[in-house]
């Protein structure tokens, strides 16, 4: 509905009416009942008029700001409507009441479902009257369900004494509006304030206020590319903008930005920035509030594809609209966060805020140098800062240079320094690129600085490191609509090389003791170091990392790599998910998996590299991907390859000779232990299993499912059931001994869902005696060990286990779970491939589709309908999207058979699609828009 453009005021004096209308009708007046609830449900609608003309003023690509505006306009006069009514009806009561304004309120801005900060100042004398009337406002406030957020009724003294002890108190009464009643009442509060709380302590009072954004910002998420941001309270957000406004304001006065652009430290461009960006902030706040019918400011999955479509925003032919929305937002972010750095560096200059260690806050322990050398450079209050103005047109290369003084000297940067950097970009052209010297100095920054992910951040923000190589560029604040990623792309990247920096000064040895040992082995620094830095810039290009590998040899060429390199940099790139897709979706111990492998990385040096970038790149995905787990798989497979690059032959027959040799020692190592406790087991066991076992395991792990067999072979027990918390696998292991029958791999995972739990990991033996032995890796919906603390739920789950694993007990298929608000906004497009050339002796089906619980339960069943025997399954996950890989034969071979194939083809993809029918339904019932996940990884 489309409400008459009028202003407040106009609207305000029928509210006045209407008002004095309602409580006319009765003598006691607001003292009614039914006068009352007239006068409020006038109130009411409004304050409904006012939202509704509110969200008129937003177009598809702004508005928000003028929104905030008028919706804060039409809240003010409908309040002071409201008082003014209620103090005719009680002038005594009412005596030196004073209504006013608070924070962003008072500030002038507003949206649908924020808190209405009110203070209520109470005259020094107030009585009973006073009181009363006071209660009633507060009432006819609650019965219009205004949440009034910081709602008060205090003097005026009261009101001082609590500012002086709460920070945010007194950010709040920096904003005091007068809305109603006895104006000069709130004349002399702000005028007390100023004089006898703020004025004392200036700079207590701006450390105190950044105090709390720290606080504010560690509560909300520290990194600004979150890929959930909080609109609100994030870093780059709309506390942000508001802060930097306040700042400016209060320490210099109205005038502030004027001044600063006439002093070059912003330029005009910078102030349309910031109006820019709060606008847009402002615009998508009010959708975020319309769409979720209350105050939520966090921008979460599900809401994005629809507000970007309210937006304006449409699919490209590289970035889906949601994702076009979302760089928008992350570019916005950068934005706010480069000029709130600026404007917390002028007030470190200006002696308002204490300075910081520099960028040796990165590096525990140590400190900025006493006397550094700085090169053509100078210290300015303490931050590095340019020589003279024309230092940058004189030679541009010193815009790398710069950094990496910073960086190596541990300095923060002047205000005036990065301000000029900023206007002085159009240096970095192609010339620029390919001098030698700007070369050198980015490698510098790259290779040599102590902590290169926070130098290399800095750079970015600037809009230097983006426009050097422009490669890296297009990645810059990039998104990716999936639940898997954490964060941008760009910071991804940082994040990446943060943690590969961080391994090769040895502070990981337990979480990744494999790359800890190769780092000083890797020849190839540079190349590792720019492969990280590059390897996701095909994304968005077509295939990612094909069309990296193609940028990077542009990027690396014109660094001035020689061809050998350039070379190994595009060969890291375009294999950079060959080594996880390995070792999380096939079988490790099928010769073909290793040889195949082994012949893509062909030397060990190569082996390596990619090693650490697979590790460094899981890593920096978030918190909570790597896990143990992840790494025993890397771990083994790069064992197994190892071996086969360091042994002579052809591939395929290296690798079997190297399993089969690793599997012979392993048995031979295991029988005179074993044979220690009851040598007749000794023999059995090691015969009873074949070779891929006895590699897919360590020798712990092998002496611990011994014990747990010995067991069953002692007591004569046709099944058994065993769990273990394995922290170094973060999952608990399951052990499974059960005559083998058809179906019961399916039995199992559907027992195993039915008990809530995930799996991450499978091993299948079928062992000579015709048995199963099965080994599962599982956690909880938390992604923790499965009962890691809850004893009876193990207990629980082996019993269960039990009794599905023979078939006596039928395993319950999970009743349908409910979904969840995030799983709607993607649409996860399910893929079924079936292959015979993957595996030496087994077909490989794998199939990726939307994760859920039960579905490799119900992919299972569509197997076993088609009686094929089961020899391995891989289980991996991203996000929303899980891809699970099978081995299977068909009656002792590879499935050949053409109609089985198709049948198979279709039950697992029917499989895959049934929740996306649902989720359909599930958006159009809440009329939210959907959007393509991103496969990208």
């Amino acid at each position: 509905m489309t409400h008459p453009a009028l202003p407040a005021s106009l609207n305000a004096l029928t509210l006045r009416a209407q008002l004095a209308a309602a409580i006319a009708i009765a003598v006691e007046g607001w003292g009614s009942q039914t006068a009352r609830a007239t006068a409020l449900a006038h109130v009411r609608a409004a304050l409904e008029r006012f939202r509704g003309q509110a969200v008129d003023c937003l177009s598809k690509s702004g508005g928000g700001a003028l929104a905030a505006q008028a919706l804060c306009d039409g809240m003010s006069v409908s309040l002071h409507a409201l008082f003014d009514s209620m103090a005719a009806g009680d002038p005594e009561g009412a005596r030196g009441v004073t209504l006013c304004a608070l924070g962003g309120f008072g500030a002038g801005e507003l949206a649908p479902f924020s808190d209405v900060d009110l203070l209520l100042i109470k005259p020094d004398d107030g009585d009973a009257a006073t009181d009363a009337f006071l209660e009633r406002v507060l009432y006819a406030l609650w019965d219009i369900k205004i949440d009034v957020g910081g709602g008060a009724c205090r003097t005026i003294d009261e009101t001082l004494e609590i500012t002086r002890e709460n920070a945010s108190e007194r950010t709040a009464l920096l904003s005091l509006r007068f809305l109603a009643g006895d104006e000069a009442r709130a004349t002399e509060l702000a005028s007390r304030f100023r004089e006898e709380v703020v004025a004392g302590d200036k700079t207590g009072f701006v450390e105190a206020k950044l105090r709390e954004r720290d606080a504010r910002i560690e509560k909300a998420g520290r990194s600004r590319y979150t890929v959930e941001p909080n609109i609100k309270s994030g870093k780059g957000a709309l506390r942000d903008l508001q802060l930097m406004r306040w700042l400016a304001q209060f320490l210099y006065g109205a005038d502030a930005f004027e001044r600063w652009v006439g002093s070059r430290l912003l330029s005009v461009d910078d102030v349309v920035k910031y109006v820019a960006a709060d606008d847009f902030l402002w615009t998508i706040r009010f959708h975020l509030h319309d769409l979720a019918g209350g105050k939520d400011e966090r921008l979460t999955f599900d809401l994005q594809p629809e507000i970007a479509a309210r937006m304006g925003f449409e699919d490209g032919e590289d970035e889906s609209a949601v994702e076009r929305f979302m760089r928008a937002y992350f570019r916005a972010a950068m934005d706010v966060g480069a000029l709130t750095r600026l404007v917390c560096a002028k007030l470190e200059a200006d002696a308002w805020k204490s300075k910081p260690r520099g960028l040796a806050r990165f590096l525990p322990g140590h400190d900025p140098e006493e006397d550094p050398d700085l090169g053509k450079f100078v210290l300015r209050d303490g931050r590095l800062d340019f020589a003279n103005p024309t230092q940058i047109a004189d030679d541009p290369v010193c815009l790398i240079r710069f950094f990496h003084v910073a960086a190596s000297r541990r300095l923060d940067l002047h205000p005036e320094a990065v301000a000029r950097i900023g206007r002085t970009l159009h240096h970095v052209d192609e010339t620029f690129r390919k001098d030698p010297r700007a070369a050198r100095a980015f490698f510098a920054v790259l290779l040599d600085s102590p902590a290169p992910m926070p130098v290399l951040r800095l750079m970015t923000e600037a809009g230097l490191l983006g426009r050097y190589i422009p490669e890296y560029g297009d990645i810059v604040a990039r998104t990716q609509f999936n639940m898997y990623h954490h964060y941008t792309v760009d910071e991804h990247t940082l994040q990446a090389l943060g943690i590969l920096r961080e391994i090769e000064d040895g502070l990981h040895p337990l979480d990744h003791p494999l790359t800890t040992r190769l780092m000083p082995l890797i020849k190839q620094r540079r190349a590792l170091h720019l492969a990280v830095l590059l390897h996701d810039t095909g994304k968005g290009a077509g295939d990612q990392c094909i069309e990296g590998a193609i940028r990077a040899r542009t990027a690396c060429t014109r660094l001035g790599l020689d061809e050998t390199e350039t070379e190994l940099v595009a060969w890291l790139i375009q294999t950079h998910l060959l080594l996880s897709d390995t070792a999380q979706r096939r079988d490790l111990s099928d010769p073909q998996t290793v040889a195949d492998f082994a012949a893509a990385v062909g030397s060990v040096e190569r082996l390596r590299l990619l090693t650490v970038l697979t590790v460094v790149d899981i890593r920096a995905v978030g918190p909570g991907v790597w896990n143990g787990w992840k790494g025993q798989l890397i771990r083994d497979l790069y064992s197994a390859t190892e071996q086969v690059l360091e042994s002579e032959g052809g591939g395929l027959e290296r690798a079997r000779d190297t399993l089969a040799e690793r599997a012979r020692i392993s048995r031979d190592r295991a029988i005179p232990r074993l044979g220690r406790v009851n040598p007749e087991f000794a023999q059995w066991w090691a015969a009873e299993l074949n070779d891929a076992y006895w590699v897919a395991f360590s020798e712990e792990d092998r002496f611990r499912h011994a014990a747990f067999a010995r067991h069953v072979y002692e007591t004569g027990r046709a099944s058994a059931a065993a769990v273990r918390v394995d922290r170094r696998r973060a999952a608990t292991e399951v052990m499974i001994w059960s005559p083998d029958r058809e179906r019961v791999f399916a039995d199992i995972v559907a027992a195993l869902a039915d008990m809530g739990a995930d799996v991450v990991g499978a091993t299948i033996n079928t062992t000579r005696s015709g048995n199963v032995f099965d080994v599962f890796y599982i956690q909880d919906a938390a992604g923790q060990p499965y009962g890691h603390h809850d004893t009876p739920q193990r207990d629980a789950l082996v019993a269960y286990l039990r009794v599905v694993a023979t078939g006596e007990f039928p395993a319950r298929r999970r009743r349908a779970i409910p979904i969840k608000h995030r799983d709607v906004a993607f649409q996860v497009t399910p893929h079924v491939s079936i292959s015979n050339e993957l595996a030496e002796h087994a077909t490989v089906i794998e199939a990726s589709g939307r994760d859920r619980p039960s579905l490799l339960a119900d992919l299972a069943d569509v197997i076993a309908d088609e009686n094929l025997s089961l020899t391995s399954a891989q289980i991996d996950g991203y996000g929303e999207r899980a891809t699970d890989v099978f081995y299977v034969t068909h009656l002792g071979h590879k499935l050949e058979d053409a109609a089985v194939t198709e049948r198979l083809h279709a039950g697992l993809m029917a499989v895959l699609s049934e929740s996306e029918t649902a989720l359909d339904e599930k958006a159009a019932e809440r009329g939210i828009a959907r959007a393509r996940a991103s496969v990208l990884r």
